[in-house]
Protein backbone atom coordinates (compact mmCIF):
# COMPACT_ATOMS: atom_id res chain seq x y z
CA UNK A 1 0.00 0.00 0.00
CA UNK A 2 1.39 3.58 -1.05
CA UNK A 3 0.26 6.94 -0.12
CA UNK A 4 -0.23 9.69 -2.55
CA UNK A 5 1.64 12.64 -2.74
CA UNK A 6 0.16 16.00 -1.70
CA UNK A 7 0.50 16.76 -5.51
CA UNK A 8 -1.17 13.43 -6.40
CA UNK A 9 -4.33 13.51 -4.40
CA UNK A 10 -4.96 17.31 -5.90
CA UNK A 11 -6.15 15.98 -9.34
CA UNK A 12 -8.09 13.81 -7.56
CA UNK A 13 -9.95 16.50 -5.08
CA UNK A 14 -9.83 18.90 -8.41
CA UNK A 15 -11.74 16.03 -10.61
CA UNK A 16 -15.40 16.63 -11.95
CA UNK A 17 -17.66 15.45 -14.34
CA UNK A 18 -17.00 18.26 -15.99
CA UNK A 19 -13.19 18.20 -15.51
CA UNK A 20 -11.87 14.42 -15.64
CA UNK A 21 -8.13 14.23 -14.16
CA UNK A 22 -6.95 11.73 -16.62
CA UNK A 23 -4.06 11.91 -18.91
CA UNK A 24 -4.04 10.28 -22.13
CA UNK A 25 -1.89 9.48 -25.45
CA UNK A 26 -3.25 7.68 -28.83
CA UNK A 27 -0.90 5.47 -31.15
CA UNK A 28 -1.09 4.08 -34.27
CA UNK A 29 0.26 0.78 -35.70
CA UNK A 30 0.62 -0.86 -39.07
CA UNK A 31 0.04 -4.68 -38.33
CA UNK A 32 1.51 -5.83 -41.25
CA UNK A 33 4.96 -6.04 -39.43
CA UNK A 34 3.59 -8.60 -37.08
CA UNK A 35 4.23 -12.44 -37.55
CA UNK A 36 1.57 -13.58 -39.99
CA UNK A 37 0.49 -9.54 -40.79
CA UNK A 38 -2.22 -9.05 -38.66
CA UNK A 39 -2.78 -8.45 -34.97
CA UNK A 40 -6.37 -9.91 -33.24
CA UNK A 41 -7.54 -8.50 -29.92
CA UNK A 42 -7.47 -11.41 -28.26
CA UNK A 43 -3.69 -10.80 -29.19
CA UNK A 44 -3.60 -8.05 -27.22
CA UNK A 45 -5.68 -8.78 -23.89
CA UNK A 46 -2.98 -11.49 -23.91
CA UNK A 47 -0.24 -9.16 -23.90
CA UNK A 48 -1.76 -6.59 -20.98
CA UNK A 49 -2.28 -9.41 -18.96
CA UNK A 50 1.69 -10.72 -19.27
CA UNK A 51 3.11 -7.25 -19.67
CA UNK A 52 0.33 -5.23 -17.77
CA UNK A 53 -1.04 -6.51 -15.19
CA UNK A 54 1.82 -6.51 -12.62
CA UNK A 55 2.32 -2.94 -13.27
CA UNK A 56 1.21 -0.72 -10.37
CA UNK A 57 -0.28 1.55 -12.29
CA UNK A 58 -2.35 -1.21 -13.99
CA UNK A 59 -4.09 -2.85 -10.64
CA UNK A 60 -4.00 -0.14 -8.02
CA UNK A 61 -7.22 1.21 -7.06
CA UNK A 62 -7.91 4.55 -4.55
CA UNK A 63 -8.60 3.83 -1.11
CA UNK A 64 -9.32 7.09 0.60
CA UNK A 65 -8.92 8.56 4.56
CA UNK A 66 -12.47 8.93 6.25
CA UNK A 67 -13.52 12.78 6.01
CA UNK A 68 -10.11 13.46 4.07
CA UNK A 69 -7.81 13.97 7.03
CA UNK A 70 -5.05 12.09 5.14
CA UNK A 71 -3.76 11.87 1.99
CA UNK A 72 -5.40 8.80 0.00
CA UNK A 73 -3.19 5.62 -0.77
CA UNK A 74 -2.84 3.16 -3.57
CA UNK A 75 -4.11 -0.62 -2.91
CA UNK A 76 -3.87 -3.68 -5.14
CA UNK A 77 -6.66 -5.42 -3.68
CA UNK A 78 -8.44 -7.50 -6.99
CA UNK A 79 -7.56 -9.60 -9.20
CA UNK A 80 -5.71 -7.69 -12.40
CA UNK A 81 -9.04 -7.93 -15.24
CA UNK A 82 -8.35 -6.51 -18.58
CA UNK A 83 -11.76 -7.18 -19.57
CA UNK A 84 -12.97 -4.33 -18.03
CA UNK A 85 -10.52 -1.70 -18.85
CA UNK A 86 -9.54 -3.06 -22.21
CA UNK A 87 -12.68 -2.05 -25.12
CA UNK A 88 -12.85 -2.66 -28.50
CA UNK A 89 -13.89 -0.28 -31.31
CA UNK A 90 -14.03 0.75 -34.92
CA UNK A 91 -14.63 4.19 -37.07
CA UNK A 92 -17.41 4.44 -38.72
CA UNK A 93 -17.10 5.03 -42.75
CA UNK A 94 -14.60 6.13 -44.13
CA UNK A 95 -12.67 6.47 -41.36
CA UNK A 96 -10.58 9.89 -41.92
CA UNK A 97 -8.46 11.95 -39.30
CA UNK A 98 -11.69 14.16 -39.06
CA UNK A 99 -13.58 11.15 -37.39
CA UNK A 100 -10.37 9.90 -35.39
CA UNK A 101 -9.80 13.14 -33.60
CA UNK A 102 -13.52 13.37 -32.42
CA UNK A 103 -13.18 9.97 -31.43
CA UNK A 104 -10.00 10.28 -29.30
CA UNK A 105 -11.96 13.54 -28.26
CA UNK A 106 -15.22 11.72 -27.22
CA UNK A 107 -12.98 8.96 -25.33
CA UNK A 108 -10.94 11.92 -23.01
CA UNK A 109 -14.18 13.76 -22.26
CA UNK A 110 -15.55 10.42 -20.40
CA UNK A 111 -14.12 10.16 -16.48
CA UNK A 112 -12.80 7.09 -15.30
CA UNK A 113 -14.21 4.74 -12.58
CA UNK A 114 -12.82 5.26 -9.61
CA UNK A 115 -14.26 2.55 -7.80
CA UNK A 116 -11.13 0.73 -10.18
CA UNK A 117 -7.76 0.66 -11.14
CA UNK A 118 -7.72 4.34 -12.84
CA UNK A 119 -6.67 3.28 -16.56
CA UNK A 120 -8.70 2.16 -19.83
CA UNK A 121 -7.60 1.26 -23.07
CA UNK A 122 -9.13 1.04 -26.61
CA UNK A 123 -8.18 -0.30 -29.42
CA UNK A 124 -9.39 1.69 -32.49
CA UNK A 125 -9.68 0.26 -36.27
CA UNK A 126 -11.00 1.32 -39.50
CA UNK A 127 -8.45 3.72 -39.85
CA UNK A 128 -8.61 3.56 -43.53
CA UNK A 129 -8.90 6.59 -44.98
CA UNK A 130 -5.61 8.31 -42.41
CA UNK A 131 -3.17 10.24 -44.79
CA UNK A 132 0.18 8.45 -43.76
CA UNK A 133 -1.37 4.97 -42.62
CA UNK A 134 -1.62 2.06 -44.84
CA UNK A 135 -5.42 0.35 -45.21
CA UNK A 136 -5.63 -2.27 -41.92
CA UNK A 137 -4.34 0.10 -39.40
CA UNK A 138 -5.07 0.14 -36.33
CA UNK A 139 -5.16 2.79 -32.88
CA UNK A 140 -4.60 2.51 -29.30
CA UNK A 141 -6.11 4.82 -27.04
CA UNK A 142 -4.90 4.77 -23.07
CA UNK A 143 -5.90 6.93 -20.86
CA UNK A 144 -4.57 7.32 -16.88
CA UNK A 145 -5.36 9.38 -14.22
CA UNK A 146 -2.90 12.03 -13.30
CA UNK A 147 -2.85 11.42 -9.54
CA UNK A 148 -0.81 7.65 -10.91
CA UNK A 149 1.58 9.16 -13.60
CA UNK A 150 3.13 12.40 -15.16
CA UNK A 151 4.29 12.42 -18.77
CA UNK A 152 7.70 11.27 -17.95
CA UNK A 153 6.31 8.46 -16.35
CA UNK A 154 3.75 7.38 -19.08
CA UNK A 155 6.68 7.11 -21.23
CA UNK A 156 8.37 4.36 -19.33
CA UNK A 157 5.35 2.72 -19.23
CA UNK A 158 4.63 3.04 -23.16
CA UNK A 159 7.85 1.71 -23.11
CA UNK A 160 7.78 -1.13 -20.66
CA UNK A 161 5.21 -2.26 -23.07
CA UNK A 162 6.80 -2.58 -26.71
CA UNK A 163 9.47 -4.20 -28.16
CA UNK A 164 11.91 -2.73 -30.23
CA UNK A 165 12.04 -6.02 -32.90
CA UNK A 166 8.67 -7.25 -33.76
CA UNK A 167 9.10 -10.90 -32.95
CA UNK A 168 10.74 -10.88 -30.17
CA UNK A 169 11.34 -13.90 -28.15
CA UNK A 170 9.14 -14.06 -24.73
CA UNK A 171 8.12 -16.62 -22.57
CA UNK A 172 5.16 -18.28 -22.94
CA UNK A 173 2.14 -16.65 -21.61
CA UNK A 174 0.06 -18.22 -18.89
CA UNK A 175 -3.03 -16.09 -19.46
CA UNK A 176 -2.73 -15.28 -15.38
CA UNK A 177 -1.40 -11.98 -14.18
CA UNK A 178 0.53 -11.99 -10.93
CA UNK A 179 -0.48 -9.61 -8.57
CA UNK A 180 0.35 -9.57 -5.16
CA UNK A 181 -3.44 -8.69 -3.28
CA UNK A 182 -3.48 -6.51 -0.33
CA UNK A 183 -5.96 -6.23 2.76
CA UNK A 184 -7.86 -2.76 2.65
CA UNK A 185 -7.32 -1.64 5.83
CA UNK A 186 -10.44 -0.50 8.62
CA UNK A 187 -10.89 3.01 9.42
CA UNK A 188 -9.31 2.67 12.95
CA UNK A 189 -5.83 1.47 10.63
CA UNK A 190 -6.83 4.69 8.31
CA UNK A 191 -6.70 7.08 11.38
CA UNK A 192 -3.90 5.48 13.51
CA UNK A 193 -1.82 6.25 10.28
CA UNK A 194 -3.26 9.57 10.05
CA UNK A 195 -2.04 10.84 12.81
CA UNK A 196 1.55 9.37 12.99
CA UNK A 197 2.14 11.13 9.49
CA UNK A 198 0.78 14.62 11.44
CA UNK A 199 3.22 13.73 14.18
CA UNK A 200 5.98 12.97 11.42
CA UNK A 201 5.09 16.21 9.68
CA UNK A 202 6.46 19.14 11.65
CA UNK A 203 10.07 17.23 10.88
CA UNK A 204 10.30 16.65 7.84
CA UNK A 205 8.60 20.65 7.47
CA UNK A 206 11.58 21.57 9.38
CA UNK A 207 13.95 20.12 7.36
CA UNK A 208 12.62 21.68 3.85
CA UNK A 209 12.74 24.99 5.58
CA UNK A 210 16.34 24.32 6.12
CA UNK A 211 17.02 23.55 2.63
CA UNK A 212 14.76 26.02 1.07
CA UNK A 213 16.23 28.93 2.83
CA UNK A 214 19.26 30.12 0.46
CA UNK A 215 16.94 29.74 -2.17
CA UNK A 216 14.38 31.57 -0.62
CA UNK A 217 16.94 34.34 -0.14
CA UNK A 218 18.60 34.02 -3.51
CA UNK A 219 14.71 34.64 -5.03
CA UNK A 220 14.29 37.40 -2.42
CA UNK A 221 17.16 38.97 -3.47
CA UNK A 222 17.27 38.64 -7.20
CA UNK A 223 13.53 40.54 -7.52
CA UNK A 224 14.42 43.40 -5.32
CA UNK A 225 17.72 43.81 -7.39
CA UNK A 226 15.98 43.04 -10.64
CA UNK A 227 17.99 40.12 -11.74
CA UNK A 228 15.12 37.44 -11.30
CA UNK A 229 12.22 38.77 -13.93
CA UNK A 230 8.67 37.20 -12.79
CA UNK A 231 5.88 37.06 -15.55
CA UNK A 232 3.52 39.87 -15.17
CA UNK A 233 -0.10 40.41 -15.52
CA UNK A 234 -1.57 37.82 -18.28
CA UNK A 235 -4.14 39.02 -20.39
CA UNK A 236 -7.72 36.78 -19.56
CA UNK A 237 -8.88 34.90 -23.06
CA UNK A 238 -11.58 32.54 -24.45
CA UNK A 239 -9.23 29.71 -22.85
CA UNK A 240 -9.34 31.14 -19.19
CA UNK A 241 -13.72 30.87 -19.12
CA UNK A 242 -14.78 27.85 -16.75
CA UNK A 243 -14.61 24.17 -19.20
CA UNK A 244 -17.44 22.10 -20.42
CA UNK A 245 -17.24 18.35 -20.05
CA UNK A 246 -16.95 18.05 -24.19
CA UNK A 247 -13.35 17.68 -25.76
CA UNK A 248 -11.61 18.76 -28.89
CA UNK A 249 -8.35 16.89 -30.36
CA UNK A 250 -5.75 17.24 -33.16
CA UNK A 251 -2.29 17.53 -33.96
CA UNK A 252 0.86 19.08 -35.80
CA UNK A 253 3.17 16.30 -36.94
CA UNK A 254 6.25 17.46 -38.80
CA UNK A 255 9.91 15.96 -38.83
CA UNK A 256 12.15 16.16 -35.77
CA UNK A 257 15.00 17.65 -38.29
CA UNK A 258 13.07 20.70 -39.55
CA UNK A 259 12.93 21.40 -35.83
CA UNK A 260 16.77 21.23 -35.33
CA UNK A 261 16.66 23.68 -38.70
CA UNK A 262 14.80 25.71 -36.67
CA UNK A 263 16.35 25.33 -33.57
CA UNK A 264 19.85 26.40 -35.08
CA UNK A 265 19.05 29.43 -36.76
CA UNK A 266 19.71 30.96 -33.78
CA UNK A 267 22.56 30.58 -30.68
CA UNK A 268 21.29 29.52 -27.55
CA UNK A 269 17.61 28.46 -28.54
CA UNK A 270 16.15 24.84 -27.99
CA UNK A 271 13.99 22.49 -28.84
CA UNK A 272 11.28 24.12 -26.13
CA UNK A 273 11.79 27.45 -27.45
CA UNK A 274 11.09 26.47 -30.80
CA UNK A 275 8.03 24.95 -29.57
CA UNK A 276 6.73 27.84 -26.98
CA UNK A 277 7.24 30.13 -30.42
CA UNK A 278 5.18 28.17 -32.74
CA UNK A 279 2.55 28.02 -30.67
CA UNK A 280 2.87 31.69 -29.85
CA UNK A 281 2.42 32.19 -33.27
CA UNK A 282 -0.34 29.52 -33.61
CA UNK A 283 -2.65 31.68 -30.68
CA UNK A 284 -1.53 34.72 -32.43
CA UNK A 285 -3.07 33.21 -35.97
CA UNK A 286 -6.19 31.43 -33.52
CA UNK A 287 -7.63 34.74 -31.75
CA UNK A 288 -6.83 37.28 -34.85
CA UNK A 289 -9.24 35.24 -36.92
CA UNK A 290 -11.96 35.94 -33.76
CA UNK A 291 -10.92 39.09 -33.22
CA UNK A 292 -9.96 38.16 -29.49
CA UNK A 293 -5.89 38.70 -29.94
CA UNK A 294 -4.91 40.61 -26.64
CA UNK A 295 -2.26 43.87 -26.68
CA UNK A 296 0.00 42.28 -24.71
CA UNK A 297 1.24 38.65 -24.82
CA UNK A 298 -0.31 35.50 -23.63
CA UNK A 299 1.40 32.87 -21.37
CA UNK A 300 2.10 29.53 -20.95
CA UNK A 301 2.70 27.06 -18.27
CA UNK A 302 5.62 24.72 -18.69
CA UNK A 303 5.86 21.64 -16.49
CA UNK A 304 9.16 20.50 -15.44
CA UNK A 305 10.25 17.37 -14.86
CA UNK A 306 12.39 16.58 -11.47
CA UNK A 307 12.16 12.73 -11.39
CA UNK A 308 15.33 10.97 -10.52
CA UNK A 309 16.66 7.99 -12.55
CA UNK A 310 15.87 6.45 -8.93
CA UNK A 311 12.66 7.26 -8.97
CA UNK A 312 12.02 5.70 -12.66
CA UNK A 313 8.94 3.94 -13.08
CA UNK A 314 6.96 4.66 -9.40
CA UNK A 315 3.63 5.69 -9.46
CA UNK A 316 2.39 9.56 -9.13
CA UNK A 317 3.89 12.56 -10.44
CA UNK A 318 7.27 14.16 -9.77
CA UNK A 319 7.09 17.93 -11.47
CA UNK A 320 7.39 21.44 -10.98
CA UNK A 321 6.60 24.35 -13.45
CA UNK A 322 7.30 27.50 -14.91
CA UNK A 323 5.50 30.23 -16.09
CA UNK A 324 6.66 31.33 -20.17
CA UNK A 325 5.73 34.32 -21.86
CA UNK A 326 4.33 33.08 -25.67
CA UNK A 327 5.16 36.74 -27.19
CA UNK A 328 1.62 36.26 -28.95
CA UNK A 329 2.25 40.06 -29.58
CA UNK A 330 5.51 39.69 -31.47
CA UNK A 331 3.91 38.89 -35.18
CA UNK A 332 7.77 38.52 -36.58
CA UNK A 333 8.14 34.61 -36.11
CA UNK A 334 12.29 35.25 -35.68
CA UNK A 335 11.80 38.07 -33.18
CA UNK A 336 9.31 35.90 -31.45
CA UNK A 337 11.91 32.86 -31.37
CA UNK A 338 14.44 35.43 -29.89
CA UNK A 339 11.84 36.57 -27.29
CA UNK A 340 11.05 33.67 -26.21
CA UNK A 341 13.85 32.25 -25.65
CA UNK A 342 15.07 35.35 -23.37
CA UNK A 343 11.92 34.74 -21.60
CA UNK A 344 12.48 31.04 -20.70
CA UNK A 345 16.12 32.11 -19.61
CA UNK A 346 14.35 34.39 -17.41
CA UNK A 347 11.98 31.56 -15.94
CA UNK A 348 14.83 28.99 -15.49
CA UNK A 349 17.00 31.50 -13.59
CA UNK A 350 14.39 31.89 -11.74
CA UNK A 351 13.76 28.56 -10.77
CA UNK A 352 16.86 27.79 -9.82
CA UNK A 353 17.05 30.30 -7.60
CA UNK A 354 14.58 27.82 -5.27
CA UNK A 355 14.81 25.06 -7.19
CA UNK A 356 12.69 22.92 -9.17
CA UNK A 357 12.57 20.20 -6.75
CA UNK A 358 12.24 22.00 -3.80
CA UNK A 359 9.30 23.77 -5.06
CA UNK A 360 7.55 20.46 -6.18
CA UNK A 361 8.13 18.95 -2.58
CA UNK A 362 6.84 22.08 -0.64
CA UNK A 363 3.02 21.03 -1.76
CA UNK A 364 3.74 17.88 1.05
CA UNK A 365 3.11 20.30 3.57
CA UNK A 366 -0.06 21.58 3.31
CA UNK A 367 -2.74 20.46 5.58
CA UNK A 368 -4.83 17.22 4.24
CA UNK A 369 -8.10 18.66 4.68
CA UNK A 370 -6.85 22.05 4.11
CA UNK A 371 -6.26 20.92 0.12
CA UNK A 372 -9.53 19.40 -0.51
CA UNK A 373 -11.23 22.32 1.00
CA UNK A 374 -9.12 24.64 -1.20
CA UNK A 375 -9.86 22.04 -4.32
CA UNK A 376 -13.67 21.76 -3.65
CA UNK A 377 -13.23 25.88 -3.23
CA UNK A 378 -11.77 26.85 -6.33
CA UNK A 379 -14.05 24.61 -8.38
CA UNK A 380 -17.04 26.13 -6.88
CA UNK A 381 -15.98 29.43 -7.25
CA UNK A 382 -13.94 29.04 -10.47
CA UNK A 383 -11.11 30.68 -11.88
CA UNK A 384 -12.67 32.40 -14.65
CA UNK A 385 -14.70 34.40 -12.36
CA UNK A 386 -11.10 36.07 -11.17
CA UNK A 387 -10.55 37.45 -14.54
CA UNK A 388 -6.82 37.03 -13.14
CA UNK A 389 -5.39 34.42 -15.12
CA UNK A 390 -1.85 33.22 -13.97
CA UNK A 391 -1.26 31.49 -17.83
CA UNK A 392 -3.10 31.08 -20.81
CA UNK A 393 -2.86 27.38 -21.59
CA UNK A 394 -0.13 24.38 -20.98
CA UNK A 395 2.51 23.18 -23.04
CA UNK A 396 3.93 19.96 -21.70
CA UNK A 397 7.01 18.70 -23.40
CA UNK A 398 8.40 14.97 -22.91
CA UNK A 399 10.43 13.58 -25.43
CA UNK A 400 10.04 10.87 -26.90
CA UNK A 401 11.66 7.13 -28.26
CA UNK A 402 13.76 7.87 -31.45
CA UNK A 403 13.75 4.10 -32.49
CA UNK A 404 11.18 2.14 -33.86
CA UNK A 405 9.33 0.10 -31.45
CA UNK A 406 6.40 -2.76 -31.87
CA UNK A 407 2.97 -3.50 -29.99
CA UNK A 408 2.42 -7.12 -30.64
CA UNK A 409 4.89 -7.36 -33.64
CA UNK A 410 2.86 -4.16 -34.89
CA UNK A 411 5.00 -1.08 -35.72
CA UNK A 412 3.97 1.89 -34.26
CA UNK A 413 3.50 5.00 -37.16
CA UNK A 414 3.05 7.82 -34.87
CA UNK A 415 1.86 9.12 -30.90
CA UNK A 416 0.13 11.93 -29.78
CA UNK A 417 -0.51 12.87 -26.59
CA UNK A 418 -3.66 14.18 -24.58
CA UNK A 419 -3.96 16.45 -21.48
CA UNK A 420 -6.29 17.57 -18.77
CA UNK A 421 -8.54 20.47 -18.68
CA UNK A 422 -9.88 22.80 -16.07
CA UNK A 423 -11.50 25.74 -15.07
CA UNK A 424 -9.25 28.74 -16.59
CA UNK A 425 -7.19 26.63 -18.60
CA UNK A 426 -8.63 25.39 -21.63
CA UNK A 427 -5.69 24.37 -23.65
CA UNK A 428 -3.52 21.96 -23.60
CA UNK A 429 -0.27 20.84 -26.02
CA UNK A 430 1.26 17.72 -25.41
CA UNK A 431 4.52 17.73 -27.10
CA UNK A 432 6.61 14.73 -28.11
CA UNK A 433 9.03 12.77 -30.47
CA UNK A 434 9.04 9.95 -32.26
CA UNK A 435 11.27 8.10 -34.84
CA UNK A 436 11.88 10.95 -36.27
CA UNK A 437 8.95 12.70 -36.03
CA UNK A 438 7.54 15.66 -33.56
CA UNK A 439 4.62 16.02 -32.76
CA UNK A 440 2.34 18.94 -31.49
CA UNK A 441 -0.90 18.01 -30.03
CA UNK A 442 -3.80 20.04 -28.50
CA UNK A 443 -6.44 19.24 -26.67
CA UNK A 444 -9.14 21.57 -25.84
CA UNK A 445 -12.80 22.58 -24.49
CA UNK A 446 -14.70 22.36 -27.46
CA UNK A 447 -17.15 25.32 -26.15
CA UNK A 448 -13.76 27.07 -26.41
CA UNK A 449 -12.29 25.89 -29.50
CA UNK A 450 -15.34 24.89 -31.90
CA UNK A 451 -13.51 25.06 -34.80
CA UNK A 452 -9.84 22.46 -33.54
CA UNK A 453 -8.69 22.05 -37.16
CA UNK A 454 -8.50 25.82 -37.73
CA UNK A 455 -6.24 25.69 -34.94
CA UNK A 456 -4.15 23.05 -36.16
CA UNK A 457 -3.77 25.16 -39.85
CA UNK A 458 -2.60 28.13 -37.10
CA UNK A 459 -0.06 25.41 -35.73
CA UNK A 460 1.19 24.43 -39.56
CA UNK A 461 1.02 28.07 -40.72
CA UNK A 462 3.49 29.09 -38.08
CA UNK A 463 5.53 26.20 -38.31
CA UNK A 464 5.85 26.86 -41.64
CA UNK A 465 6.53 30.43 -41.21
CA UNK A 466 9.26 29.62 -38.79
CA UNK A 467 10.69 26.81 -41.09
CA UNK A 468 11.28 29.54 -44.29
CA UNK A 469 12.90 32.26 -42.34
CA UNK A 470 15.47 29.31 -41.05
CA UNK A 471 15.83 28.24 -44.52
CA UNK A 472 16.63 32.02 -45.85
CA UNK A 473 19.69 32.55 -42.95
CA UNK A 474 22.95 32.79 -44.53
CA UNK A 475 24.22 29.61 -45.25
CA UNK A 476 22.43 27.95 -42.33
CA UNK A 477 24.65 30.27 -40.17
CA UNK A 478 23.22 30.92 -36.26
CA UNK A 479 21.54 34.66 -35.76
Amino acid sequence: MQQLTAMDATFLHLETPAMPMHIGSVSIYDPSTAPGGSVSFKQIMENAVTRGGSMPTMNNRILEAPLSIDLPYWIADEVFDPEFHIRHIALPQPGDWRQFCIQIARLHSRPLDRSRPLWEMYVIEGLDKVAGCPKGCFAVYTKVHHAAIDGVSGMELAAATHDLEPDPARPPSTGVSVVKLESAPGVPELLFRAQLNAIRKPKKLLALAKEAAPGIARFSEGIRSGKLKRVGAVPFTRFNENVTPHRVFDSLLCDFEDIRTIKNMMKGVTVNDVVLAICGGALNKYLTIHNELPDSSLAALAPINVRSKDSAGAMGNQVSQMTVLLHTDIDDPIRRLAAVNQGTRDAKELTNAIGAKTMANSSQFIPTMLLASASRLSIKQGPANRKNPTYNCVVSNVPGLQIPVYFNGAKMLSSYGQGPLTDGNGLFHAVSSYCGQFTVAFTSCRQMMPDPAVYAQCLRESFNELLNAANKTDGGKKI
